[in-house]
This record gives C-alpha cells, sequence and structure tokens, in this order.
C-alpha cells in the first residue's frame, strides 16, 4: 500500500468520524423528549471533546477548533433543553442534576486539556470553559437555591 493510499484511507476515515460526531448532535436535536435531548446533547459534548483531543494529537487545529465549538453547541442544546421543560430543578431534579454532574465531569476533562495544551493554542478553549462553567454554575444554583419568593 502506498503512502498516498494510507493518506486517502486516514483522511476518510476521519471525515467519516467527523460527519458521525455531527451526526450525534442532529439526532440530539431531533429528539422529543427535553430531557433525554439534554442527556444526548451533553454525550455529544462529551464525544466531541474526545474527537478534539484526537484531533489535537495529530496536530490538526482546525478541526479541534471545529470540534471545540461543536462541543459549545452541545452544552448550549443541553440548556436550552432543560429550560424548555419549564420544570423547577428543586422539584423534578433528576435530569438538572444529571446535566449538573456531566458538566462537572466535562470541566475537569476540559481543564485538563487544556494544561496538555501549548500555551499558544489554550485560547481556542478559554471561552469554552468560562462558557461551560457559566452553565454549570447556572444549573447548580438553579438546584440549590432557597425557597422562591
Amino acid at each position: 500500500m502506498t503512502s498516498a493510499t494510507r493518506i486517502a484511507i486516514c483522511f476518510g476515515l476521519l471525515l467519516a468520524a467527523s460527519t458521525a460526531a455531527f451526526a450525534d448532535l442532529a439526532q440530539a436535536k431531533a429528539e422529543q423528549n427535553l430531557e433525554k435531548r439534554s442527556k444526548l446533547a451533553l454525550e455529544n459534548a462529551d464525544n466531541a471533546l474526545k474527537s478534539a483531543r484526537q484531533a489535537y494529537e495529530k496536530g490538526e487545529i482546525q478541526q479541534t477548533r471545529d470540534l471545540v465549538a461543536e462541543l459549545w453547541e452541545s452544552v448550549d442544546l443541553a440548556e436550552t433543553s432543560l429550560k424548555e421543560t419549564g420544570k423547577d430543578p428543586r422539584r423534578s431534579p433528576k435530569w438538572f442534576k444529571r446535566a449538573e454532574i456531566g458538566l462537572r465531569d466535562l470541566l475537569k476533562k476540559l481543564d485538563a486539556f487544556e494544561r496538555e495544551m501549548s500555551v499558544d493554542d489554550r485560547e481556542m478553549l478559554a471561552g469554552t470553559i468560562a462558557r461551560v462553567r457559566g452553565v454549570h454554575e447556572r444549573l447548580l444554583l438553579g438546584l440549590m437555591e432557597g425557597k422562591s419568593k
């Protein structure tokens, strides 16, 4: 097998993996149950982070940026879906707490990924980490705040 053939095969596999990741986000958006949509979106965010790490290790900076953008879009979809349920997180905490735990884990992974990156490349994660942290804090506040007045 020639090196050109190997490169073509690798490129095809990367393209298929990238398409599959975006397909997962489309699947999450198509979910009618808002709580399940939130869960699927957070699973997609986790998968996007794994793919971003792999792309970064291979030196594919643009693909890493695209996957980080998808991660943020997934987190945003999860938050929006939970808001659209109209449920009070204190009275029906199940899905809100799952999302809070998932975001906490995602933040740990994002922080670890940022530490592994070159100092020059860290800016691509800084805004995403801040935004994910904000979503996490809003969920936590909704779960922990006292009685509404």
